[in-house]
């Protein structure tokens, strides 16, 4: 960036920042504070800092493992770009672990100290970049809980090199630096023996003091009584409400971890029944779920029994079952089908087998529970019809995080070994993965990722049961400590390892069809994923295992080996439950992690997060098949057919890829083979238009006629007008000129005029807007209204997230169409845009950044980003500073012209365009230039630079600059 120009923009942000908030200056350089509040946390921040910095230095007294966890992807890509940084940290308080200086001495790439400078207590960070320096500092020490989740306050500055404030930081540091002692294995030896003499107060990775538990009697730790906690007491509520509607039956939905069966224990203990039931589909479960009930239930040992292979006690008041003993006709018809008052079904998703629904229709208990953290099911099988529609309670893995009710995690997305190009994919011979290489490579990932707790505790999903066995063979042949265990092992042979797993004897279990449900492994705090992910279910279940709260761990790590799977997209649908089948939302929950809640952190390794773009782009996410999975997931859940707005509300297809499928929603109900009154040929045009023009809610306006018209015959423009006046958005009258050319049909190109059957939609009739009159009589048809008022519904939704105030959202996604449409154009003119045009004191410009190979060196033009908030174009070929189309461009300001600039990565993208807002020509920076034709030719081409009204946000300016 040009010094003058970098100095103006940096004085005038301190000019805003110090003496004037109203005024308007580039929100690159703006001084701000960050507070982990907004979406805008200390840890993103420094992820931005990093990922454009020359070099950084951290000052920081306290660092935890999750806080390095947090950067150590971040890290790995820096040091694969060769930048470095330097980290001086302390033992004040002895907060810092022993173990956490080791995994500093992980990071290659950055070169650590520790002072010895009494009270020690700075929290500050630095980063140099190509032109400035940008400086954090406050209260966040590097922990989890000070980056992401606690309430902090730091103040973020920007300065040239030249400035006092960043000098006397960075003299501050080292003069500090160069007195303290270097990282190294010694230092670390000696400070752990020192460390473990301190007695009696040990820091938490939440910052806050926690007594040693060796100073707690055990008898005032068991006098500690067991309460619900929030999620188990509003569910306790909701199903008393249930029973005193007269219901019998009741499903929980819960993520694994929080809580399910203390939660039916505490159900049981308000119900209390004669006699109990409980079944379970693993042995293995069966005592601990037994153990769990009498902590909360007391009474007698007698009272509790368990019936299974091994173990017969079919007169206790609380009987646990599993299915396969209990389903034989031998021994669930010797009770009477009333004999038990009150009925759980662990897993209740597995409840379409024949077994469970054997026991099902035989008991007839006061009430039957079913608990299960995934219902969906792969056979069509209807779950929520056999607990007759009753949800009595869910809460699924973003919302049990954010109430803290599971373990912290942070996700590592790595590379899967690469050799001469070729990465492990679908088709991968077992002999390459188990090879020397790659075994190196799973361990040097899964050593740098690390683990938190005393000793490594880990689970490997692995893709095969051939796999299982020569990968644990090789494993151990590299001195760790493996066993794999399939389906093939006895129950047994499975809670053997499990002990030893625990005990420290082993350091792994590698499995691949088993411990994905029903097994309760707390202490593991590494799940590692060597296979593509199936789907999204499956990946949740092995996640999840490592989600449950125990002593020995402050969080659990996944890392997870990304090759070159086609199922690849499920992984960021997986991590963020987006089920919406929307490729730009795929995107962007692998852009922006910032909805996973706590401390818990979601990282990919830039290479790895590749894989998964050209898996989105490659892969086709409404197919038919998924399409008819999400409608009869959710006719299961609801009980009837589902309209449009119940996808949206229950967090399923985006309907706009339903309509891209089919046209129109009535069409797509035909396609799921269901009966429903027929639709004329003119009202299946009108829906079909409703749907593709309107439902996306980019605009309001269209949609808020509509929603007049739907209850009122006519409204007055006039009073149209005040009704957007009164929503909150602008009404001039170039929009409503835009809206009324939408239903007159003067918008459109021929071929929608057609499809549209020539009508217009709405007429003006003596100055009022009405619907003609086959949509009138039309309406008198409640369900022709229905799916019309579902439209309009959809459509409010999906509003929400533009601005009102503008024609168009900043870094939302538009087409040519879009914007033709927005801007107000009165014809749609997208098939003549191309890369721009000039028309109607507008100019839009679109750009693919990263051309196809195969694009005619002609057409390869080399537009770029400067920086966040600068853009280098180039207008059309064949053209110089004295062209007229080039003229009317550099003169947009005295034409009263506006600039508009859209991008997207590649073509993959499909035909929508990040909107990166107005933008002014840099003065002077129109330049006559050449470019190569391909046949040894050049020819002319005008350069300029494009200075937007707000530097792009990072997440989406480093996701379209990287190949």
């Amino acid at each position: 960036m040009e010094q003058q120009q970098l100095i103006r923009k940096i004085e005038n942000s301190l000019y805003k920042g110090f003496i004037d908030q109203n005024k308007t200056v580039s929100a690159q350089f703006k001084p701000k504070l960050l507070t982990n509040k907004h979406h805008e946390t200390v840890l993103s921040t420094i992820l931005q800092e990093l990922k454009t910095c020359k070099t950084f230095i951290f000052s920081v007294a306290f660092i935890t493992e999750g806080g390095l966890a947090t950067l150590k992807t971040m890290l790995y890509d820096l040091k694969q770009k060769g930048i470095t940084g330097r980290i001086l940290t302390s033992t004040f308080l002895n907060f810092n672990q022993p173990k956490m200086f080791k995994e500093l001495l992980k990071l290659d790439n950055v070169e650590v100290r520790v002072t010895s400078e009494k009270g020690f207590h700075s929290k500050g960070y630095i980063f140099e970049h190509q032109d400035y320096y940008s400086l954090i500092v406050g209260s966040s020490n590097l922990t989890d809980s000070a980056l992401k989740a606690n309430y902090e306050w730091n103040v973020f500055l920007t300065s040239l090199e030249s400035g006092e404030i960043i000098n006397h930081f960075k003299n501050q540091f080292e003069d500090a630096w160069d007195e303290a002692i270097p990282l190294m294995e010694e230092w670390i030896a000696n400070y752990k023996q020192y460390y473990e003499l301190q007695p009696f107060v040990k820091y938490a990775t939440s910052n806050t003091l926690e007594l040693n538990t060796e100073y707690l009697t055990n008898a005032f730790a068991e006098s500690l009584a067991i309460q619900p906690n929030k999620m188990q007491t509003a569910a306790l509520e909701q199903l008393n409400a249930l029973r005193a509607t007269g219901a019998k039956k009741g499903l929980i939905i819960s993520a694994t971890g929080t809580g399910k069966t203390y939660l039916s224990a505490f159900d049981v203990r308000s119900f209390s029944p004669k006699k109990m039931l409980f079944i379970v589909h693993r042995e293995q479960i069966l005592k601990k779920a037994m153990q769990d009930y009498r902590k909360i239930l007391g009474g007698h040992e007698d009272d509790f029994g368990i019936l299974s292979g091994t173990s017969k006690d079919v007169h206790a008041k609380y009987l646990f079952a599993t299915i396969q003993t209990i389903s034989r006709d031998g021994y669930f018809r010797q009770f009477a089908k009333d004999q038990f008052d009150y009925v759980l079904i662990d897993e209740v998703h597995k409840a379409g087998a024949e077994s469970y629904l054997k026991i099902i229709n035989y008991f007839t208990p006061n009430f039957l529970l079913g608990m299960t953290a995934t219902p969906e099911r792969t056979d069509r099988f209807n779950i929520y019809e056999l607990f007759d529609y009753n949800i009595a309670y869910e809460i699924r893995l973003q919302a049990a995080l954010e109430e803290e009710m599971l373990c912290p995690f942070h996700y590592f997305g790595v590379l899967d070994y690469e050799k001469n190009g070729l990465t492990i994919d679908d088709t991968t011979e077992l002999r390459k993965l188990v090879s020397s290489e790659r075994v190196k490579h799973i361990i040097e990932k899964i050593n740098y990722y690390g683990y938190s707790g005393d000793r490594i505790r880990g689970l490997m999903f692995c893709s095969s049961k051939e796999e299982v066995h020569e990968l644990s063979t090789t494993l151990n042949h590299e001195g760790l400590k493996t066993i794999g265990l399939t389906g093939d092992n006895s129950q047994n042979e499975r809670e053997e390892a499990i002990h030893k797993l625990n005990s420290g004897e082993l350091e792994y279990i590698l499995t691949v069809d088993i411990f994905n449900e029903g097994i309760d492994i707390p202490f593991l705090n590494q799940i590692v994923m060597l296979r593509q992910t199936q789907s999204s279910i499956i990946f949740i279940q092995q996640l999840g295992r490592g989600l449950r709260k125990h002593d020995s761990k402050d969080y659990v790590t996944i890392i997870d080996f990304i090759g070159n799977y086609k199922n690849n997209y499920l992984i960021p649908i997986a991590l963020s439950g987006d089920q919406t089948m929307n490729k730009d939302n795929v995107r962007r929950k692998t852009v922006n992690t910032d909805y996973i809640q706590g401390v818990s952190t979601i990282n990919f390794e830039e290479i790895a997060k590749k894989k998964i773009f050209d898996a989105i782009n490659n892969t086709n996410l409404s197919t038919l098949k998924t399409l008819r999975d999400a409608y009869t997931e959710l006719k299961n859940r609801l009980g009837r057919i589902p309209f449009l707005i119940d996808f949206i509300k229950q967090n399923s297809i985006d309907p706009e890829v339903i309509v891209g499928y089919a046209d129109n929603y009535y069409n797509f109900i035909l396609k799921m083979k269901e009966s429903i009154p027929s639709l004329t040929e003119y009202e299946l045009s009108v829906l079909g238009m409703f749907s593709k023009e309107f439902l996306n809610g980019k605009r309001v306006h269209e949609i808020l006629l509509i929603e007049t018209l739907l209850s009122d015959e006519s409204i007055s423009r006039e009073s149209f007008v005040q009704r957007l006046k009164e929503f909150g958005t602008y009404a001039d009258d170039a929009t409503i000129h835009s809206v009324e050319n939408m239903f007159s049909l003067k918008f459109h190109v021929q071929n929608d005029v057609k499809k549209y059957k020539f009508k217009p939609v709405i007429e003006i009739v003596d100055g009022h807007y009405q619907f003609n009159k086959e949509i009138q009589e039309s309406l008198r048809d409640s369900n022709f209204k229905g799916y019309i008022e579902d439209i309009v519904k959809c459509a409010y939704v999906k509003n929400e997230k533009y601005d009102k105030t503008k024609a168009m959202t900043l870094f939302e996604k538009y087409s040519r169409r879009d914007a033709c449409r927005l801007l107000n154009w009165p014809h749609d003119d997208s098939s003549t845009i191309y890369g721009y045009r000039a028309k109607h004191n507008t100019c839009p410009i679109f750009v693919t950044y990263h051309k196809k190979d195969e694009v005619e060196t002609s057409q390869a033009y080399g537009d770029e980003f400067l920086a966040p908030e600068l853009f280098r174009w180039f207008t059309r070929n064949r053209l110089t500073l004295d062209s007229i189309e080039v003229k009317n461009i550099l003169t947009y300001k005295e034409a009263g012209m506006k600039i508009h600039l859209f991008t997207k990565k590649d073509d993959g993208e499909g035909t929508d365009f990040y909107y990166l807002g107005q933008a002014d020509i840099a003065d002077g920076s129109a330049k006559n230039e050449k470019m190569p034709d391909g046949k040894g030719n050049h020819l002319s081409v005008v350069t300029m630079n494009l200075v937007l009204e707000q530097p792009v946000h990072y997440d989406i300016y480093h996701y379209l600059v990287e190949e």
